[in-house]
């Protein structure tokens, strides 16, 4: 004879199958340690001389980058509280378009030594509040150490483009940064309009085209979209455009039907109409004044060849006439050719409003590394675009260079209207966060002290990512800067420390403003769960 036990407690609350974490060991230091190890992850990746990570998704695409965004966005994370974290490297990911590895990175060693407070004794609310205290305290030590004059910057002068850009895309491609530079540098002066305020990043794009090496990119001016025009017409000078989004091809019809034909001439009836009916369409659509047919579908046969006649157009009231046919697969390829000339699509065949065409300066084929694109080039209107075309050998190898261009088109975007910052302010936070965290009287000033450590996990990593002796670096680090000297960073390459400044390297306040803000929002909401119900 079985009883029948009533559950009491939260499991009369919750249904079965229910996980219910408590308390700090269950809860909290779960979530910490599933932080750090994301942390871990991200962290030998960090800096010019990060390693790269191999990540195979669940479609079977290999990634092999040191991109952090990249790599957490593909991990797929499961753990709530390593999502929290996830999350705010995608925020600054979007907002600044760098400065995701630091995010996570000093996020993770925050927690670490929030762990270390914890078992010490101290009560997370205690963490929590030294924390928040820090950051306050470093957003203002950052905003000390602006450099003077660096806000007066001329963004169309190449010269002071590329100095501001090169940190961000060593990061990514260490070595090759000067290349990357320059053609970013080249492609964003080019669409940046008169109000730098008003930059767009999309008007900067990428075509990605295997074979040769990064020495054979280039910046066209121009979208250039890797596939042939249809047809045999190649080139149209200052052209009128229209865009039919569904495709040419009156075949594809709303309504389905059965014709019944009896005789041979019934047949040859019933296809003359639908050939008039092409021919026709072909004919308002030249009338309105258009050279330049862009479908978003697929393009009959038919169509083209009335297209292409020569003489067809003769009987018209326009001269003789030969309309050039492209046609662009993808539907974002395909709004951002309607921005660049101006062209709203048409969703169905019909006749164009000759006023509200587009118009191009120009549209041709050419033959790049063996590929065939077509290049659309307006400079009216300030809608126009440049694209870097990039080469590589190996499909991983030009996705990570996009990823490189991506960060440095970003960092344009910043600052174009946000004032730059020299990058040598790390240590400095550390010795200033060291005094106010003793001169506390509160529990909070073990906090503020391991905030000020946790610093020193930045040049910790930078030299070991290097193969330098983290200890010493640190150690010379901090003599340099008690002795007064603010701007000493390491110099990965020798291997020492030198002054940044007359290296001319410099680095964005508005990364470091917006990476520490997510860092200290992730760690203290992390820190305030104690109760995980699932």
């Amino acid at each position: 004879m079985g009883f029948n036990i009533q559950p009491y407690g939260i499991q009369s609350m919750l249904k079965e199958g229910h996980k219910h974490l408590i308390g700090l060991n269950e809860a909290v230091l779960k979530n910490i340690d599933a932080c750090k190890q994301l942390s871990t992850i991200t962290r030998t990746s960090l800096g010019p001389n990060g390693m790269n990570k191999m990540v195979i998704n669940h479609l079977d695409k290999l990634f092999v980058t040191n991109d952090a965004a990249t790599i957490v966005n593909e991990l797929e994370v499961q753990h709530p509280a390593a999502k929290v974290l996830v999350l705010a490297g995608k925020a600054q990911q979007e907002e600044i378009g760098d400065g995701a590895n630091l995010t996570i990175s000093f996020a993770g060693e925050l927690l670490q030594g929030a762990e270390e407070l914890i078992r010490m004794g101290l009560h997370p609310s205690e963490i929590i509040s030294g924390y928040t205290k820090a950051i306050n305290k470093t957003v203002q030590i950052l905003d000390e150490l602006v450099e003077d004059g660096s806000e007066n910057m001329d963004v169309h002068d190449k010269e002071q483009v590329l100095s501001r850009m090169k940190a961000t895309v060593a990061s990514k491609q260490f070595g090759q940064e000067h290349t990357i530079c320059s053609l970013v540098a080249d492609a964003c002066i080019q669409v940046c309009p008169k109000n730098p305020a008003n930059f767009n990043v999309d008007n900067v794009r990428v075509a990605k085209l295997l074979g040769g090496g990064l020495h054979n990119s280039t910046v066209v001016r121009g979208m250039v979209l890797k596939s042939d025009v249809i047809g045999t017409i190649k080139q149209a000078e200052k052209a009128k455009v229209v865009v039919f989004a569904g495709g040419v091809d009156t075949s594809a019809t709303e309504t389905k039907g059965t014709v019944l034909i009896h005789t041979a001439e019934q047949l040859e009836n019933y296809s003359k109409t639908e050939e008039a009916k092409v021919e026709e369409l072909i004919k308002v659509v030249a009338d309105s004044g258009a050279k330049v047919i862009v479908s978003g579908g697929s393009v009959a046969e038919m169509a083209l060849h009335f297209c292409e006649r020569y003489k067809l157009f003769s009987n018209f009231k326009i001269p003789a006439c030969r309309l050039m046919v492209l046609k662009i697969s993808s539907k974002f390829e395909l709004r951002r050719f309607c921005r660049t000339t101006g062209f709203v699509a048409m969703l169905k065949l019909g006749q164009p409003n000759p006023d509200d065409l587009g118009y191009v300066d120009s549209v041709s084929v050419e033959e790049i590394g063996g590929v065939r694109v077509f290049i659309v080039k307006n400079e009216e209107g300030g809608n126009s675009v440049a694209t870097v075309v990039l080469r590589g050998s190996t499909d991983s190898i030009l996705d990570d260079l996009e990823r490189a261009v991506d960060d440095g088109v970003n960092t344009y975007k910043v600052f174009s209207n946000v004032f730059p910052v020299r990058a040598s302010w790390l240590l400095v936070g550390v010795l200033d966060h060291r005094d106010s965290g003793h001169r506390s009287e509160r529990l909070d000033q073990y906090a503020i002290a391991k905030f000020a450590e946790s610093f020193e996990m930045i040049p910790r990593t930078l030299a070991e990512n290097a193969g330098l002796n983290a200890m010493e670096i640190i150690s010379s680090l901090y003599a340099e800067h008690a002795s007064g000297n603010a701007k000493v960073g390491i110099d990965l390459e020798e291997g020492v420390c030198k002054d940044v400044s007359t290296l001319s390297i410099w680095d964005l306040h508005v990364t470091k403003f917006f990476a520490l803000k997510y860092v200290a929002d992730a760690a203290c909401t992390i820190l305030r769960v104690d109760q995980v119900i699932i």
